[in-house]
């Protein structure tokens, strides 16, 4: 027989999604907040309104005739463990706006627009609208519109002051313009763009090394009394959306590889067609002092080096030998510090970081291979 809600107990309390731990509120009022740090990102083909059930965009307005889309999504790992351990919220969401374009950009697609999923256990608006003031900051350096996101809160998900982020980014290129790796060529150079620091990716291990190490990272570095070794650490990832596009556009670049999870050994061959090698000289540019910091504290060999960071380079280039000069000299003017970092040769599908004694710490000569 079904209950009879009239033999309710009267004292029974009254449920309510605030009850449970849900304030809906919390959440309007942040919508409200940060409407108008979307608004600043407004572009071409993206008004940047939120509050809608989905975000537009309108591609002829943005100037395309036969575009290919290209879509992205990425997180930024433990590094989010990191900011929130240490109140360093602003830039995190540099790093994953950083992390999805970065990764169109290397497609030859143009970064258009964001959106963002903030979770936690409990919204923490002045946090989340710092979170998300970093996210609609990568978005201006990227020129893509922050057209809409989702913030979820779910009580007893997350440790209290705990949240994660997850992006999404659509780009598009012009129909043949699409980078896919087919022109490279034995003897194209690879250039190097410098890294901004560790960017997004072997934060565990970092994470392991300050937690075994006893790293006091609210004290200057010991590598630089000028600066707090937290702020080393949490650096932004670079966003080199702007710079490359216009050697991109004007079919310069034979192949871009971004430089994340598996380092300069893995995610060179990405771009490789059959039958080419990269080959890196590990002596062509100096180790920043933070990879050389990280490396000595972890006592951590060269070949672990080359396959866990970035070791100072954030993206790689493959540039046909007589255009490498000029194009390396564009970039140079557009901001970036380029260093030519090695060339393409025939062989197995794969890629090779080498070095002498003098590199990386080493105590003799060194290579580290990888064969896709």
């Amino acid at each position: 027989m079904a209950s009879d809600p009239s033999n309710t107990p009267p004292n029974t309390p009254s449920y309510s999604y605030a009850q449970a731990g849900v304030s809906i509120a919390a959440g309007n009022a942040l919508v409200r907040a940060i409407a108008p740090l979307a608004k600043a990102t407004a572009r071409a083909g993206a008004g940047a309104e939120l509050g809608g059930f989905g975000g537009f965009f309108d591609l002829k307005a943005a100037g395309y005739r036969d575009p290919l889309l290209v879509a992205a999504n990425d997180g930024v790992g433990t590094k989010v463990k990191l900011a929130i351990d240490h109140d360093r919220h602003e830039t995190i969401g540099i790093d994953l706006v950083a992390m999805c374009v970065n990764d169109l950009i290397v497609q030859g697609a143009e970064p258009l627009f964001f959106l963002d999923y903030f979770a936690t256990g409990k919204l923490d608006g002045g946090v989340a609208e710092r979170v998300v003031a970093g996210i609609a900051e990568g978005c201006l350096q990227a020129g893509c519109a922050l057209i809409g996101g989702e913030t979820a809160e779910m009580p007893g998900m997350y440790a209290p002051g705990d949240y994660d982020l997850a992006g999404f980014s659509v780009g598009a290129v012009e129909r043949g313009e699409q980078l896919t790796g087919e022109k490279v060529a034995a003897g194209d150079v690879l250039l190097g763009l410098a890294s901004s620091g560790v960017h997004s990716n072997g934060y565990s291990l970092v994470r392991r090394l300050a937690a075994d190490k006893f790293w006091k990272l609210d004290r200057p570095a010991l590598f630089d009394q000028d600066r707090l070794l937290i702020d080393w650490l949490i650096e932004p990832t670079r966003i080199y959306v702007r710079s490359l596009l216009p050697p991109i556009r004007a079919g310069r670049i034979h192949a871009l590889a971004h430089i994340t999870g598996g380092g300069l050994l893995e995610n060179v061959p990405r771009v490789l067609p059959e039958g080419l090698h990269a080959r890196i000289d590990a002596d062509a540019w100096p180790q920043p002092r933070l990879m050389a910091w990280l490396q000595a504290q972890g006592r951590i060999e060269p070949e672990e080096m080359a396959r866990t960071f970035n070791c100072g380079i954030g993206m790689v280039l493959a540039i046909a030998p007589d255009e490498a000069d000029a194009v390396s000299d564009e970039l140079t003017d557009a901001g970036e510090t380029v260093f030519r970092i090695g060339r393409i040769e025939p062989g197995r599908r794969g890629c090779s970081v080498a070095g002498s004694a003098e590199a990386w710490s080493a105590r003799d000569k060194w290579e580290a291979t990888h064969v896709a």
